[in-house]
């Protein structure tokens, strides 16, 4: 695992609050910032989950490899998003930078102590839990019930609720990670998106085609049937 220390430990309570947790101020916790470089590993599966992450920039990919050697994305970590809390002493997912990442990084055993004795961080960490869960129901859901159109629909309101700035939906993932995040091919992800640009539901920016403009969100809702 390559790490980049960009800074030295933040101070307290503001720390604790940038992570989305408004808990006491208190000397045990502590939190550091690590950069990780476009395709890095941050942790690998069944490695201790010594440390909960959230995002300061760019974007995390969360994957598992399938026996037949077939990789499940299974969630995208965005700026603001909070991963790696655990259940066991093991992460479950490998991790991996979908980009040059920035991370906040907090050491677990710390938060668990703290928390024994801190309701409003508790509270925090259910409230985490909770939502990481809805996630992994919503997926299971996409993945099971819907058609490729559906899932392609699905996804770019995911990440339009959860990425657009200036009207620009700028998606920091490939074509071939959006396949195995929505368990299709390639080849039926451009081929939805293309009907989605000929239905003019969208359109792109740049020869990548990662960048863009969501023309009609009512039709592209409409054809989410989930939503």
């Amino acid at each position: 695992m390559q790490m980049h220390l960009t800074s030295a430990t933040l101070p307290r309570p503001h720390s604790l609050s940038e992570l989305g947790m408004a808990a006491a101020s208190n000397s045990r916790i502590c939190l550091s910032e690590f950069t990780y470089r476009r395709g890095s590993e941050i942790y690998g599966e069944k490695e201790p989950a010594e440390y909960i992450y959230q995002v300061k920039s760019g974007a995390v990919r969360s994957y598992k490899l399938l026996s037949d050697g077939r990789r499940q994305i299974c969630a995208f970590h965005v700026p603001g998003d909070i991963f790696g809390l655990e259940n066991g002493g093991v992460h479950r997912f490998t991790t991996e930078a979908l980009v040059d990442t920035t991370a906040r990084l907090i050491r677990r055993e710390s938060l668990d102590t703290v928390a024994g004795s801190d309701g409003t961080l508790t509270m925090s960490l259910l409230c985490m839990t909770t939502t990481n869960l809805r996630h992994a129901e919503d997926h299971m859901l996409l993945l099971g019930r819907k058609t490729s159109l559906e899932r392609v629909a699905a996804f770019l309101i995911e990440m339009d609720r959860r990425l657009t700035a200036a009207g620009i939906l700028a998606l920091p993932m490939p074509r071939r990670d959006i396949a195995d995040y929505l368990g299709l091919t390639l080849e039926t992800v451009s081929r939805s998106l293309s009907h989605l640009r000929e239905l003019g539901v969208l359109d792109f920016i740049g020869n990548n085609q990662r960048h863009i403009v969501l023309l009609d969100r009512q039709q592209l809702a409409a054809l989410d049937r989930q939503n």
